[in-house]
């Protein structure tokens, strides 16, 4: 995706590199590395990471329960009524479907919750290239090019910025 993304961004430098001439636009630059060294998505990722950890934790809980559970009817399944037998195997199945249910929903939740997080950030370093390129009057930026001149990436500048903006915004 980020390649093709990234080849699309080329091409349209290309197509307006040719325009440029006419048009005389200014075309600035951010390295790849901006996105790995932003403070946002760090601050995303680690807040990921917890929420995952507290799920995590919460669901091998309840499987730790089910399975005491499960080996304690296993040991005393013998000597249980038929009825209670028949109680016990019905909770116990119940349970394991909820448990399979909870660890289907938890993933699909904290997959949800990482785009809504990367998203947020994502939002807030392009708000951020954009002031950089307004103030310094670059008409397009390109993310990922090969950057010859240096005088035309704006990368540090941007880092800058977002490392004194709160990481959490």
């Amino acid at each position: 995706m980020q390649k093709s993304i990234r080849a699309l961004g080329l091409a349209v430098a290309l197509l307006f590199t040719t325009a440029a001439a006419q048009a005389e636009l200014k075309i600035a630059a951010v390295r790849e590395d901006l996105l790995q060294n932003a403070p946002q998505l760090r601050a995303a990722q680690q807040q990921m990471q917890s929420e995952v950890e507290k799920r995590r934790a919460t669901i091998e809980a309840q499987a730790k329960q089910l399975a005491d559970d499960v080996q304690k009817y296993q040991r005393d399944g013998a000597t249980m009524s038929m009825d209670q037998r028949d109680k016990t195997e019905k909770d116990l199945n119940t349970r394991k479907a909820q448990l399979d249910y909870d660890q289907r929903k938890a993933q699909d939740d904290l997959q949800a919750r990482s785009q809504e997080l990367q998203s947020a950030a994502i939002g807030k370093i392009k708000d951020v290239i954009f002031q950089v390129a307004k103030e310094k009057g670059y008409d397009i930026v390109i993310n990922g090019a090969f950057i010859i001149n240096p005088s035309v990436d704006i990368t540090d500048e941007v880092l800058k910025r977002l490392g004194s903006a709160p990481a959490g915004k």
